[in-house]
């Protein structure tokens, strides 16, 4: 009877340290961004399936994705660290791992470092040079450029959108070992993709934004129309560049019919947020977002037709 109960003692003692080690790699984890990394992983996937000729490299690919994985979870992290002070200022990001406390800023930097420096030396050794030095270089733009640009002008989401579109050209390069015109449709693709689901977001969180100093939508357009006008402009200019794939004899007809599709239904959702300005459209649009981008490159490898 006594061992049962001094067991019992023993286990609620270590039941909140065994809690609090997962809460801590929980918080680790939220630092990494899991959520973007899913959507790294898919078009670093697309890119290096795509970039393939003749027989896949599994092993390559693995390499690939792990690498570039690790670079963006370090560029995530450092991220976070940078912006530690605005996130604590708006109500989606006050209870991250940083502006609550719960990490400390010595902590996040050794872990983004570790990450980043790692992915980026495990590609140019298991990959190639070429995977790893767009990989940094995307690190370094986003971190050293767009990070701080988004306190000051609204350009920021233009200038974000060229390092938040490099997966593509890190797949294609681990796969092929250089760039060709059809891995910049891809980055094309990725890059106009961006904004309508990046403006939704802001649109969505502009008082956020606003209480931060993040500067996300076109300055002084309260009631959403430049905005409007950025949101019908590009998802209509993804859509021919969406069917170049076909053109370029990299897709056969199923691709097409399915991105002409997915296109338009892109193109509409963008133009209902940019006619009735409202966070539930906004949400509309970001869902819409985030199912075309994976369905449109399953598409473009399941209907590859260059060998």
């Amino acid at each position: 009877m006594s061992a049962q109960i001094g067991f019992s003692r023993m286990d609620t003692k270590t039941q909140p340290m065994s809690l609090g080690w997962l809460r801590g790699l929980r918080d680790y984890w939220v630092l990494t961004k899991p959520e973007v990394n899913f959507l790294v992983v898919i078009s670093t996937l697309v890119g290096f399936h795509l970039g393939t000729r003749g027989s896949l490299d599994g092993a390559r690919l693995v390499h690939t994705l792990l690498g570039t994985l690790l670079v963006a979870s370090g560029t995530a992290t450092l991220n976070q660290l940078m912006e530690r002070d605005a996130d604590a200022r708006m109500r989606r990001t006050a209870a991250r791992p940083l502006p609550s406390g719960r990490l400390s800023a010595a902590s996040a930097l050794g872990f983004g470092l570790v990450l980043s420096v790692v992915g980026g030396v495990y590609l140019w050794l298991a990959v190639n040079a070429l995977a790893s030095l767009l990989a940094l270089s995307t690190l370094a733009s986003y971190l050293l450029i767009y990070t701080p640009l988004k306190k000051r002008t609204p350009w920021c989401t233009f200038i974000g959108a060229f390092p938040g579109a490099m997966p593509p050209l890190i797949g294609w390069a681990g796969a092929a070992g250089h760039l060709s015109r059809e891995a910049w449709v891809l980055y094309a693709m990725l890059f106009l993709w961006q904004f309508p689901h990046f403006l939704a977001i802001a649109w969505m969180y502009r008082e956020d934004y606003g209480r931060a100093g993040l500067q996300m939508l076109p300055r002084g357009d309260t009631e959403g129309r430049a905005m409007a006008r950025l949101l019908v402009g590009y998802s209509l200019a993804l859509l021919p560049i969406s069917l170049l794939p076909t053109w370029m004899g990299q897709a056969g007809m199923l691709y097409f019919l399915g991105a002409l599709a997915l296109g338009l239904m892109y193109v509409h959702s963008s133009a209902r947020l940019a006619r009735a300005r409202t966070n539930a459209l906004a949400k509309r649009l970001l869902l819409a977002s985030v199912v075309y981008l994976p369905l449109v490159f399953a598409l473009l490898m399941l209907d590859k037709t260059v060998g």
